[in-house]
């Protein structure tokens, strides 16, 4: 069932990048780094909450399913949503959290009494930031992003500062009982959907190009590209945090810090990955845009950067493959204009291989001594 609900995200991913793709521009960074921080939150709200609810039950699978419509609702509102699509947009978001934080409290009450409370905390914060989403949705301009903004901020803050709601106190991550294993491999399957969103693009813009060297060369680093991300999240790091946090005595901490928070860097840099791979697979050869130059260095630096982090919270020190780099990534941004954008993707791959290859070698298991 989770499966199913992750279907409407796939294609708010895709919705994201094409967006960012067709108006990559500072103001359309800022407001598709917006729509995704939106987007995460709804799927992680929705992933914390089947750690109480079973997906399997009827009135559950009902809620997914209303869910699953206004996230789609969503997602076709997105390239609009700064435009003529915002109150739809707003609204489909505001019905997709309240209802889902009102069915979960009603759920919780008498079967998890400190959860319960918890969600009456979440859902008096969900009020409050409705207002400016609602008040975003009608106006327009600046005035509706800066409303927007304060609303996100908002959701954002609320599980850092525990919900914190005059008389009804704060929430404590000792009382967020999840099931570790289960958030970690919610996350662990968005990062999978992130990276197949990423091989559509790729496999989408070659498929209408005539097949030469270059292209074909294109075609491979951008595959490749996808290959190093898929090994520097999952040959270690996505298992040994899956463990630590199965078996932390506070796994709300970590859920909170490590997979709530953290995970949209990774997913802001998959997809940025997959705009640069998309953009130079269109045009190889010549001078690099700033665009290009943009895509292709910001997104590794942000996939590294939320790998570091993470793998910083999961096992205890920040991963020298990662330092170095990200200290590389940052090199090569200050030669976009000695590479056409095909060498100066082809570099930045390297790179993310280099780190994965790093790794890899660096945790092998030791042979054990005689």
């Amino acid at each position: 069932m989770e499966l199913f609900f992750d279907l409407v995200f796939v294609f708010a991913i895709t919705q994201i990048s094409h967006t960012l793709l067709e108006h990559f521009s500072a103001l359309g960074l800022a407001q598709a780094a917006f729509l995704l921080g939106a987007v995460w939150w709804i799927w992680i709200y929705t992933s914390w909450v089947t750690n109480w609810l079973d997906p399997e039950t009827t009135p559950v699978r009902l809620l997914l399913f209303v869910l699953m419509f206004l996230g789609l609702v969503m997602s076709c509102a997105l390239p609009e949503a700064f435009g003529a699509n915002g109150l739809a947009f707003a609204g489909a978001y505001v019905a997709a959290q309240l209802a889902r934080s009102i069915f979960t409290t009603v759920s919780l009450r008498g079967a998890s009494p400190a959860n319960y409370r918890n969600f009456q905390r979440i859902t008096i914060w969900l009020c409050c930031s409705a207002l400016f989403w609602i008040a975003g949705g009608l106006s327009e301009g600046p005035v509706r992003f800066a409303l927007w903004l304060i609303a996100l901020g908002i959701e954002y803050v609320g599980p850092a500062a525990g919900f914190r709601v005059p008389g009804l106190g704060r929430s404590l991550t000792s009382d967020w009982n999840v099931e570790g294993g289960h958030l970690a491999e919610r996350c662990a399957l968005f990062i999978i959907i992130a990276l197949g969103e990423s091989i559509i693009m790729t496999g989408a813009t070659a498929a209408k190009l005539p097949v030469t060297t270059v292209t074909l060369t294109a075609f491979v680093n951008a595959f490749l590209s996808s290959v190093a991300m898929w090994w520097i999240y999952f040959h270690i790091g996505a298992e040994r945090g899956s463990h630590l946090i199965a078996h932390s005595a506070d796994p709300g901490r970590i859920a909170r810090i490590a997979y709530t928070y953290l995970h949209i860097l990774l997913v802001a840099g998959i997809i940025l990955v997959a705009v640069g791979d998309e953009l130079v697979i269109a045009h190889p050869l010549g001078h690099t845009e700033a665009r290009t130059a943009i895509a292709v260095a910001a997104g590794p630096i942000c996939y590294l950067l939320g790998n570091l982090l993470f793998k910083r919270v999961t096992a205890g020190w920040y991963p020298l493959s990662h330092l170095v780099g990200l200290g590389l990534i940052a090199i090569l941004g200050f030669c976009s204009n000695l590479l056409p954008p095909l060498g100066f993707s082809l570099t930045a791959t390297a790179i993310l291989v280099l780190v994965a290859t790093w790794e890899a070698i660096s945790l092998r298991p030791k042979p054990q001594e005689a």
